[in-house]
C-alpha cells in the first residue's frame, strides 16, 4: 500500500523508461498484488491494483506492445523481459478478478510477440533481442506457457517451441544441449542464474502442459546440479549473479551473493517440480528457501529488502524499487498456497504456520465434502501444535500431513489413536471424521550443524530444525567486537533455547534465542547467543552464519 506507484508506473507514461528495465515492476507488483488480494480480499489493495492496472493497459500501443522504450529502441536489451512481467502480472489479475481486458491484454502482447519473433521471412531471431545470450528475453517462455494455457491458441504454443528450438542456434545458450552433455549448470550460455533459472521455470510449465519428457530432463540435471554443487545453506544460489564452480559459496557482502529474484524464482522452480513429480524432496528445498533467505531479504522491522543478502555481514536493506525490492515480495505472495493442498488427491498439510485452509474434497465414497482446516501453532518457535478438522457432517476421508526431512521424531494423535511418521514421507491418517476433531500434533526441532565447504574450511553453522541460526554482534553486545576472530576452535555446546525477553532489543520483531555455552571458558566468552538467520540483521548488526567454533561433547 505504500509502493511508489509512480516509480512502477512512470516509465509507461513517458517513454523511455529511466533504464533498461524499468518495465518490470508493474507487472511483479501486479502478480504480487493479486495473489495477495486473493488470500485477503483488502479494500484498499483492491483499489491500488485496479488503478495500476487500468494505467497500465491503457499504455499499450495499438499493435500490442506494451514496454517502455521508443520505437526506434523496441526489442533490444531488456525490452522483450518487460513483456514477460505484464503477461505474468496482467495474467495474475485476470486469474484473480476475472476482468476480461486484462486477459486482452495478455494475447495482444502475446500476438505481437509471436509475430514478431520466430524462423521465417521478415522475424527477429529472439536470441538477439536481449541480453546474456538471449536467455533474458527467451525467459518469456515461461509466461506464455501461461498465455496458451488460459486461451488455448496453438500459436502460443508453437511460439514456446521456437523459444526452446531458438536456445539451440549458434549464437544461442545452449540451454538443453549443454545440460545433457555437461551436466553443469555454470557451462550453460554465460551461467548468468536468474534468467537461466527463469528459462528453467518455463521448461518445466511447458513440461506439465504437453508431457514431452525432452523437456523435463535437462531440468531435473540442473535441479540436482544445483542441490549436488551450489547451494548455500540458506537455499539460494550463485554470486555476483553467476553460477560458480562446484562448492565455490562465499557468502560475505562484497560475494552479492544470491539476489531477490533469483531466490523468488528457485523458490517457484521447486515447486513446479513438486506438482509435477510429487516427490518430497522439492519441498525439502521450498521449506528451506521460506525459512531462510527468502525471509531473510526482509527486513520485518520495515519492511524494506535486501537486494542481495550476504550469511556475513550486514544486510543491506533499502526501501527503495529494485528488481529485488519488486520480487521478494512477490516471493511472498506466492506462499499460502505451497503450504496445503492435494496431493495425489489427498488433502494435505506440508508446512505448518498458523493459517486457516479451505477445500472441497472427496471422501471415500466419492462425495463431495466442504472441509476447513484450522491450524494453531507457534512453529518455528516449536513442533506443538493442533488442528481443527471443520465439515458440515460427518464423512470417512484421508488426511495426509507431511513429515519435515529434519524431523527423527513425529507424532500425530486424533481420537486416542497414534499415528507416527518418517522423515520426508507423509503420515496418512484414514478415518470417520466428526466436525471439529482435533489433530494433536508434535514433533522435534533438531539441533545439528553443517561444515562450512571450501569457502569456510573449519568453521560451522548451526541448524534447528529448517532453520539457520545466526551470530549477530548487535544482541552480542558484552562480547568483544573481535571474539569471533579470536575464538577459533573454542569448544561449545549445542545451543538452547534463551529467554528472549531479556535477551532481544525491545524493538525486534520475533522471539527466538538461543546461547551456546563454553564451559570452562572465561565469563565474557561463555555465552554466544544465535537467532534465526531471517530475524538477523533487522537492527543493523553484522551477522555470521560460519562461526569458528567446535562443538563439544559433554
Amino acid at each position: 500500500l505504500k509502493v511508489d506507484e509512480d516509480g512502477l508506473m512512470g516509465s509507461y507514461l513517458q517513454r523511455p523508461g529511466i533504464h533498461p528495465w524499468a518495465g518490470e515492476h508493474v507487472g511483479k507488483y501486479l502478480e504480487t498484488a493479486s495473489n495477495v488480494w486473493r488470500n485477503t480480499h483488502d479494500v484498499r489493495l483492491k483499489k491500488q491494483m485496479d488503478r495500476m492496472m487500468f494505467e497500465l493497459i491503457n499504455t499499450q500501443e495499438a499493435d500490442g506492445y506494451l514496454g517502455t522504450y521508443t520505437k526506434d529502441k523496441h526489442w533490444t536489451s531488456w525490452d522483450v523481459w518487460s513483456h514477460k512481467y505484464n503477461l505474468y502480472g496482467l495474467l495474475a489479475y485476470y486469474e484473480a478478478t476475472g476482468y476480461q481486458p486484462a486477459l486482452e491484454a495478455c494475447k495482444k502482447m502475446g500476438d505481437l510477440l509471436a509475430t514478431t519473433f520466430g524462423n521465417k521471412a521478415n522475424q527477429l531471431d529472439i536470441i538477439l533481442a536481449g541480453t546474456h545470450m538471449g536467455m533474458a528475453a527467451t525467459s518469456v517462455l515461461d509466461p506464455m506457457v501461461e498465455l496458451y494455457r488460459y486461451t488455448g491458441d496453438k500459436k502460443y504454443l508453437d511460439f514456446c517451441y521456437y523459444i526452446v528450438e531458438a536456445w539451440e542456434h549458434d549464437n544461442g545458450p545452449k540451454i538443453i544441449s549443454r545440460l545433457l552433455s555437461t551436466g553443469k549448470v555454470n557451462k550453460v550460455g554465460n551461467g548468468k542464474s536468474y534468467e537461466m533459472l527463469s528459462n528453467f521455470l518455463g521448461l518445466t510449465n511447458l513440461y506439465r502442459l504437453t508431457g514431452d519428457e525432452a523437456l523435463i530432463k535437462p531440468v531435473l540435471i540442473a535441479w540436482q546440479d544445483i542441490i549436488d554443487n551450489r547451494l548455500y545453506i540458506t537455499g539460494t544460489t550463485s554470486a555476483w549473479e553467476y553460477f560458480q564452480e562446484e562448492g565455490v559459496l562465499p557468502a560475505e557482502e562484497e560475494s552479492h551473493m544470491s539476489e531477490g529474484c533469483l531466490t523468488t524464482t528457485w523458490l517457484q522452480l521447486n515447486q513446479s517440480l513438486f506438482s509435477i513429480t510429487g516427490d518430497l524432496k522439492f519441498y525439502e528445498q521450498i521449506e528451506k528457501t521460506i525459512y531462510n533467505h527468502l525471509l531473510a531479504a526482509e527486513n520485518p522491522l520495515t519492511g524494506c529488502v535486501s537486494y542481495y543478502t550476504p550469511l556475513m555481514g550486514i544486510k543491506p536493506f533499502t526501501c527503495y524499487i529494485t528488481c529485488c525490492q519488486s520480487s521478494v515480495p512477490r516471493g511472498m505472495a506466492l506462499l499460502p498456497p505451497f503450504a496445503f493442498g492435494k496431493i495425489n488427491q489427498l488433502p494435505t498439510l506440508v508446512l505448518y504456520e498458523e493459517a486457516s485452509y479451505k477445500s472441497s474434497i472427496l471422501s471415500n465414497d466419492k462425495k463431495s465434502i466442504d472441509l476447513k482446516i484450522s491450524v494453531q501453532s507457534k512453529f518455528p518457535e516449536n513442533g506443538n501444535l493442533s488442528i481443527n478438522v471443520g465439515i458440515i457432517k460427518k464423512a470417512n476421508f484421508t488426511l495426509a500431513l507431511r513429515v519435515p526431512a529434519w524431523s527423527s521424531s513425529f507424532v500425530a494423535i486424533v481420537g486416542g489413536k497414534e499415528y507416527k511418521g518418517n522423515s520426508n514421507e507423509s503420515i496418512l491418517i484414514d478415518r470417520t471424521w466428526n466436525n471439529n476433531d482435533r489433530i494433536a500434533i508434535s514433533f522435534d526441532m533438531p539441533i545439528h550443524t553443517k561444515e562450512g565447504g571450501k569457502n569456510y574450511a573449519g568453521q560451522i553453522a548451526f541448524m534447528r530444525g529448517p532453520q539457520v541460526l545466526a551470530y549477530d554482534a548487535s544482541i552480542n553486545r558484552e562480547l568483544p567486537i573481535d571474539f569471533l576472530q579470536t575464538a577459533t576452535k573454542l569448544r561449545v555446546r549445542k545451543p538452547v533455547v534463551a529467554k528472549e525477553k531479556q535477551l532481544l532489543p525491545t524493538t525486534w520483531i520475533g522471539k527466538q534465542v538461543y546461547n551456546v555455552s563454553a564451559p570452562g571458558t572465561s565469563v565474557v566468552a561463555k555465552h554466544i547467543r544465535l537467532v534465526p538467520y531471517a530475524d538477523a540483521s533487522q537492527t543493523g548488526g553484522s551477522i555470521k552464519v560460519w562461526l569458528p567454533l567446535t562443538v563439544a561433547e559433554y
